[in-house]
């Protein structure tokens, strides 16, 4: 069963790589060596709060739901209807879901905002202005300290990564198709990159 989900999910990526190319970074989902880079929380730590932007068919999801402190709070972001819905039906009580990363700033209505984003958003395929706009909103939702993860296919993200946040590391990870850099970035504890 496993096998056959893994091959459907597959097919199903894609085929939105075929036919949706700018939205759609890569012709594989994301492999578990990945997910474990993007999110690495401290065991038993306190409750979160959670923002995934570009959650595709959900391989980053499954690991974060497993991962998450209890009592953490999950933001799914995915553009794509059928994904998106496809998601809320696999984990629907699991994650709060939205379409659109641009609108980050209407999950922290509560005043509370995001200990970490984790993006798997095609930014290379964006044009600028739409960079720009998720960029800024990803720093306005996140708190002080907290940390901006995004995985890339190349290092184009990083002058503008550094404009806003401070690049602690950047990971390769070279299981995975194609092979990623992941970005941790984190906020300036006085708000400032």
């Amino acid at each position: 069963m496993k096998l056959f989900s893994a091959i459907a999910e597959h097919f199903v990526f894609i085929n939105k790589f075929i036919r949706f190319p700018q939205q759609v970074g890569s012709i594989a989902p994301s492999s578990s060596f990945l997910a474990r880079k993007m999110f690495s929380p401290e065991p038993g730590g306190p409750a979160l709060k959670i923002a995934e932007l570009g959650a595709g068919t959900g391989a980053i999801t499954k690991y974060i739901l497993k991962k998450m402190p209890e009592s953490s709070e999950l933001f799914v972001f995915e553009k794509d209807d059928s994904l998106r819905e496809s998601l809320q039906q696999k984990y629907e009580s699991q994650a709060s879901y939205y379409a659109e990363a641009r609108n980050m700033i209407d999950a922290v209505r509560d005043g509370r905002k995001f200990d970490y984003i984790l993006s798997g958003l095609p930014f290379a395929n964006f044009p600028q202005s739409l960079r720009n706009e998720i960029i800024d909103q990803a720093y306005e939702t996140l708190k002080p300290g907290g940390l901006f993860i995004a995985f890339q296919y190349s290092l184009q993200m990083k002058k503008l990564l550094e404009s806003r946040f401070v690049i602690e590391r950047i990971d390769f990870v070279p299981l995975n198709i194609p092979p990623a850099f992941v970005y941790v970035c984190r906020k300036g504890e006085g708000g400032a990159g």
